[in-house]
């Protein structure tokens, strides 16, 4: 309603407060004055409910002429909003009634993502064969390149874990006294046996405690802590790998060791990521299920009994399956359990040196755990000579 509207006489057609429409203009001239105004008003009229009212109204006019059948349908029209209006407040005229919005067609669903991988495996597969090129080179040409191989990994892998241990947690595994004694610990082993791997373990040990002892105290028990259990984890474990060469058919077990481990960990790779639906263990190690854990278990026990049977001598194949089995246990444990370590320290990898793979302490995970099980399992089952 505008302005002008304000006082002014209702018009034909018009909706008036109290919700009824008139029956045509009013008459004009002196019929209609001011006096005539003053003293009357309009009757409301109660307005008309249901087709029936309609049409007996309709009957008691009778016909009506053509120009009032014309506008009857806007009257009505105008009729309708009117009672709209009283009835719930809602606009006056038909056109200014809300819409219904107009629908819209809803996106097509994105269409479904293939499962991929979460490395980069051109990298990883070139970085692997690489790896596998020197480390079977130095294993049957020449023994003591390959004892050179394992303690240089020991010490990357050494510098690796007190790096993030320092970044992540303030801790400050003394790096110098466990370079040295871990790359000992590997010649020890190699040369002496596993008597030479205590000694060396335990000289260690005492050189991380007193190395610490020159600077603050603040912070010393945490940081020889750390430094015991870097030297034991990374060195000490990887002394067993020294101690299979040692053997006549020392290259063969080595490479037994090795294959049996990648072929564990790409069986739970290629069955989990295909298959997986049953995680192993959610809270450390997301990634990992029980068909990944089954996979690897089957791949290392036929690739067990291969490898007893082919390359070592006096092996049986009821042997290669319980080293396949027992391969894939411990390779399993290792691997959750440097996740566990990287899960306290929120990091994704050791570190980044190896494209596809990360640092070298990340391919250490399931070979340290498992080099003292297949040592021992061959010293069981064919002797240590």
């Amino acid at each position: 309603m505008n302005d002008s509207s304000w006082g002014a006489p209702p018009r034909a057609g018009y909706a008036g407060e109290w919700g009824t429409r008139d029956q045509g203009p009013l008459p004009a001239g002196p019929a209609y004055d001011a006096h005539d105004a003053q003293h009357t008003r309009p009757m409301p009229i109660v307005p008309e409910t249901g087709r029936d009212a309609d049409d007996r109204d309709d009957r008691n006019r009778g016909p009506a002429p053509a120009a009032q059948n014309s506008a009857a349908p806007a009257a009505s029209a105008a009729g309708d909003a009117a009672r709209i209006s009283a009835a719930g407040g809602g606009p006056l005229f038909r056109d200014q009634m809300p819409q219904e919005p107009m629908s819209t067609p809803s996106p097509a669903p994105p269409p479904p993502q293939k499962k991929r991988a979460g490395r980069d495996l051109r990298a990883a597969i070139g970085v692997g064969l690489g790896l596998g090129v020197l480390i079977v080179a130095s294993l049957f040409i020449w023994k003591a390149a390959f004892v050179g191989v394992i303690a240089v990994a020991v010490v990357v892998g050494l510098w690796e874990l007190t790096s993030r241990l320092e970044e992540r947690k303030g801790i400050k595994a003394p790096l110098v006294p466990l370079a040295v004694g871990g790359a000992a610990m590997v010649v020890a082993g190699y040369v002496r046996g596993p008597e030479g791997a205590w000694v060396a373990m335990a000289l260690t040990a005492l050189a991380v405690l007193v190395w610490r002892m020159t600077e603050p105290p603040e912070g010393y028990l945490k940081d020889v802590t750390a430094g015991v259990f870097a030297a034991f984890y990374v060195p000490f474990l990887a002394t067993f790998v020294a101690m299979m060469l040692t053997a006549q058919d020392g290259p063969q077990r080595v490479l037994t060791f090795l294959l049996l481990t990648v072929v564990s960990d790409t069986g739970a790779y290629a069955v989990g990521w295909r298959f997986g639906k049953h995680k192993l263990a959610p809270r450390i190690s997301p990634g990992k299920t029980r068909e990944g854990l089954l996979g690897a278990i089957a791949f290392a026990m036929v690739a067990g009994v291969l490898c007893m049977t082919l390359l070592v001598d006096g092996g049986t194949w009821w042997q290669g399956a319980l080293l396949g089995l027992a391969v894939a246990a411990s390779a399993t444990l290792g691997d959750l359990g440097e996740s566990m370590i990287k899960r306290d320290l929120g990091i994704k990898d050791m570190g980044t040196l190896l494209p596809g793979h990360g640092g070298i302490m990340d391919r250490l995970d399931s070979l340290l755990p498992t080099a003292p099980v297949v040592w021992l399992m061959m010293v069981i089952f064919i002797g240590s000579a």
